[in-house]
């Protein structure tokens, strides 16, 4: 597929490395030459230096002939003004801005992202993907990524293994048989810089990440399982109060039980905030200050979440309250070179935004009845939601580890009001909602299960 992406920062710049590893045909706009230079020459792909919402640029990029547009720049206006000419101009297909303002992407403006109005067919939100993805953490203590399927009813959980893990070198298919009461499944498998779907007869070792499929209600009792504390957290320090740390915020302190303290650097955007919260202590001072820290009650905090607009600050943010003695830490990194520094620095979670945003893109350049999609450690793999069709292949086949071909793990089907988490009794049937975990190299079979089939007309 020949792409444009607009905006050659840190979410553009993610956005084409992913997709030139799926062989697509990429171009990067950038006014900056300097960034044009780097991204094309790390990644191989043409880049175009301008203004990206001129039509003259967008005519030079190639324009005529992509078949989807990426407007991620600084800008929401301008993302919103690429979009427009990319439609009049020159007939793009598929066209997605980044959004930020969230008046724009208010329900009582829903239609201004519509064929009458702004002619983009997907916006991406950062801030609120960014801010439910922290809160999804909060509501899985111990984890150190999570996310939602099915509607919320099916959430995969990735977890350290840690020495007294007591799964510790049992066969995966072993997990129903020693918990029968628990509906969770191992789909994947990190070890070091490695991600893979498990067979039958593989274990885990101590510093693995498992991630594990497991029916919503059940989510509690896996992470008490693998020795991680279950237990919600009430004290939150939040260190950051752009519109991720509000949003964070406000939804935190719409629950009685939840105690919200606020570090903001810049006094002005602290007296925002202020204004816009009704429970939350908002603090103004630097985050990287120990006495600000204490003030705002990290050491004795369950949850401190770094989230400023720089990545070194917030690991070591998050390593100075992990030291003073908060019980879990998160920090928001963008960077996937400092992100590896988490570890050393006693954090016990780091979040990419990039990884969302991908993941979403990724989702509509799906082929087939894909619902929902979720990029695992940086694309090494990934889970799909799906509808299987009366034609699929899988059809009859049943989802034990040992059924599907290598690199790929089925985690449950949604039929109707029903979850099955997926084993070798669970036998797929035309319509059913499955999800599916996979290496980044059996992308291409798995769209293949959600499309139609050539051969059944």
């Amino acid at each position: 597929m020949h792409v444009l992406i607009c905006g050659a920062g840190r979410v553009g710049h993610g956005i084409a490395r992913r997709l030139a590893r799926e062989k697509h045909d990429i171009t990067i706009i950038d006014e900056n030459p300097d960034l044009v230079d780097q991204v094309s020459t790390d990644l191989d792909v043409r880049g175009v230096t301008g203004h990206a919402a001129h039509p003259d640029v967008l005519k030079k990029a190639g324009a005529a002939d992509c078949e989807m547009i990426i407007a991620v720049t600084h800008f929401d206006e301008i993302n919103m003004v690429i979009c427009q000419i990319a439609h009049t101009l020159f007939s793009v297909p598929y066209k997605i801005a980044r959004v930020r303002e969230q008046s724009y992407i208010d329900p009582a403006w829903k239609n201004v992202f519509s064929r009458e109005g702004l002619p983009i067919d997907m916006v991406i939100s950062p801030e609120m993907e960014v801010g439910e993805a922290i809160l999804q953490r909060f509501r899985t203590p111990g984890a150190v990524m999570s996310a939602t399927f099915g509607k919320g009813r099916v959430r995969l959980i990735g977890l350290e293994v840690e020495d007294s893990n007591p799964l510790l070198d049992t066969p995966v298919d072993q997990l129903r048989g020693l918990f029968p009461d628990l509906s969770a499944r191992i789909v994947g498998i990190g070890r070091k810089d490695s991600v893979r779907a498990p067979r039958s007869n593989d274990v885990l070792k101590p510093g693995d990440r498992a991630y594990i499929a497991v029916l919503d209600e059940h989510a509690e009792r896996l992470t008490s399982i693998f020795n991680r504390d279950s237990e919600q957290s009430g004290h939150v320090v939040i260190v950051g109060g752009g519109n991720v740390g509000l949003y964070v915020a406000t939804t935190l302190e719409q629950e009685a039980k939840n105690r919200v303290r606020l570090i903001e650097h810049n006094a002005k955007r602290a007296n925002d905030v202020v204004a816009a919260v009704r429970r939350t202590i908002v603090i103004q001072g630097d985050g990287l200050n120990p006495d600000i820290l204490a003030e705002a009650g990290a050491p004795k905090a369950d949850f401190v979440v770094a989230i400023t607009n720089d990545d070194k600050a917030n690991l070591l943010i998050s390593n100075l309250a992990k030291r003073a003695g908060a019980k879990r830490t998160l920090a928001l990194v963008n960077a996937t070179e400092l992100a590896g520094l988490a570890r050393d620095l006693r954090v016990d979670a780091v979040l990419d935004p990039r990884a969302l945003t991908v993941s979403q893109i990724l989702l509509r350049m799906r082929r087939g009845r894909i619902l929902g999609l979720q990029s695992i450690e940086d694309g090494k793999a990934e889970v799909a939601e799906g509808i299987t069709l009366e034609s699929s292949s899988l059809i009859g086949k049943p989802l034990g580890y040992d059924d599907l071909p290598e690199g790929m793990t089925a985690a449950a089907i949604i039929r109707g009001k029903e979850v099955l988490i997926a084993g070798p009794d669970v036998i797929v049937q035309a319509e059913d909602q499955l999800i599916i975990f996979y290496e980044e190299e059996m992308v291409r079979k798995v769209e293949k299960y959600f499309r139609v089939s050539p051969d059944f007309f």
